[in-house]
């Protein structure tokens, strides 16, 4: 099939939060919006067709997983990444932070340390401080354009701060990395000598690039597995955020019973069902539309390397290996703060991204961009940025 992508979808009105929120927040309405982490293209035909079928069905009662859902999740997941599980390793949460949030509270108690690594998805340590645990930051290495694991710091704030958890973004937000088998399976063996357990965000698994190929954590060992909680979703991958259905993988039945008695507790049952349809629309017949956008996506991403390159190099792009979001570096202007790179980006040239510092402080001088929109609006953001930032201004 053929899939456009280039159309521009009118999203106003359409209660998008990329949009409806620029009043609340105080953010110029005509701004091009392109900070938070879902697509501005249409999902994939099959999908659509499942959610129509299920409206003109008429009845919205509670729902239930079958196997054709199971089926489906377990063939993905199979095929594209290697790994196996059963049905009882499932739990359908309504999305990854609600599942981080359940595990912080399985797994440790209040004052406990919770171990991350900046800059990263920033409701990690939103969350860990929200239920009064205690933030350890082992920050990532940004050498040569690209994050890596300060494995001597990794090791020594596990051994001293004594975390019981870590929070590990793979593949990473906001940096795009994918982590190497020998990186994880060293991140393993460090969590698995201090007995920390590992929450694998996993939700952008399948948007990799190149020859770069994510691997699930739970299939580095039967040790790994065994001391992890994969987080998946098929929100990233077929831009289904807004339906709230992710797929949470625990092998270990122990750590799944704790885990369930939390998830129990807040009283959420049955699964959404426009998600639960459309999940299992998506792993059954949505693989040739994700091909396809990932293929527009990564062009995109060519596209914003080589125009900030022409058009504006002081700014730097730190090159994705996956993900659809591109951390762009400002550090070159040592002469303007932060604070003043955002208000330029966002008052005058009118975009708006998210900023680097919102990440940690790790994250300062960067913005990142969402990249999974029309090249066209992405080509008028960048000329916007770059007239803004050009060199000589």
């Amino acid at each position: 099939m053929n899939f456009d992508f280039d159309t521009i979808t009118n999203r106003s009105d359409s209660f998008a939060a990329k949009y409806e929120l620029a009043v609340k927040r105080n953010k110029p309405v005509d701004a091009i919006s392109l900070w938070i982490a879902d697509m501005d293209f249409p999902t994939a035909p099959c999908i659509l067709k499942e959610l129509n079928d299920r409206v003109s069905h008429g009845i919205f009662g509670y729902s239930r997983q079958t196997e054709r859902y199971y089926n489906a999740v377990k063939k993905w997941f199979a095929e594209r990444h290697n790994f196996e599980f059963s049905e009882e390793d499932i739990i359908n949460t309504p999305g990854v932070c609600f599942a981080i949030s359940c595990a912080i509270k399985a797994y440790t108690e209040k004052g406990d340390g919770v171990l991350i690594q900046r800059p990263v998805y920033y409701p990690f340590f939103n969350t860990i401080n929200c239920l009064d645990r205690k933030v350890v930051n082992s920050p990532l290495i940004y050498r040569n354009g690209k994050y890596e694991i300060d494995f001597d710091d990794f090791e020594s704030k596990i051994k001293n701060e004594k975390p019981k958890l870590f929070i590990f973004c793979s593949p990473h937000n906001p940096g795009g990395r994918v982590w190497t088998k020998e990186e994880l399976m060293r991140v393993s063996q460090i969590c698995l000598k201090y007995n920390v357990i590992v929450v694998s965000d996993e939700i952008h698994a399948d948007i990799t690039f190149r020859n770069h190929k994510h691997t699930v954590y739970s299939l580095l060992s039967e040790e790994a597995a065994l001391n992890s909680i994969i987080c998946t979703a098929p929100s990233k991958t077929f831009n289904l955020a807004g339906l709230q259905f992710s797929n949470i993988i625990i092998k270990n039945k122990n750590l799944r019973q704790k885990f369930v008695k939390e998830y129990n507790c807040t009283g959420y049952d049955e699964p959404n069902l426009m998600g639960l349809a459309a999940a299992t629309a998506a792993y059954e017949n949505g693989g040739e539309w994700f091909d396809a956008v990932k293929k527009y996506i990564q062009e995109n991403i060519r596209f914003t390397e080589d125009f900030l390159s022409e058009n504006c190099p002081r700014i730097k792009v730190c090159e994705p290996e996956g993900t659809y979001l591109v951390w762009l570096d400002f550090s070159d202007f040592t002469e303007i703060t932060d604070a003043e790179i955002s208000k330029r980006i966002l008052y005058k040239a009118k975009v708006w991204l998210d900023c680097g510092t919102m990440f940690g402080k790790e994250g300062s001088k960067f913005q990142r961009i969402n990249t999974a929109t029309p090249r066209s609006i992405l080509k008028e953001a960048l000329t916007r940025i770059c007239n803004e930032f050009r060199a000589g201004d």
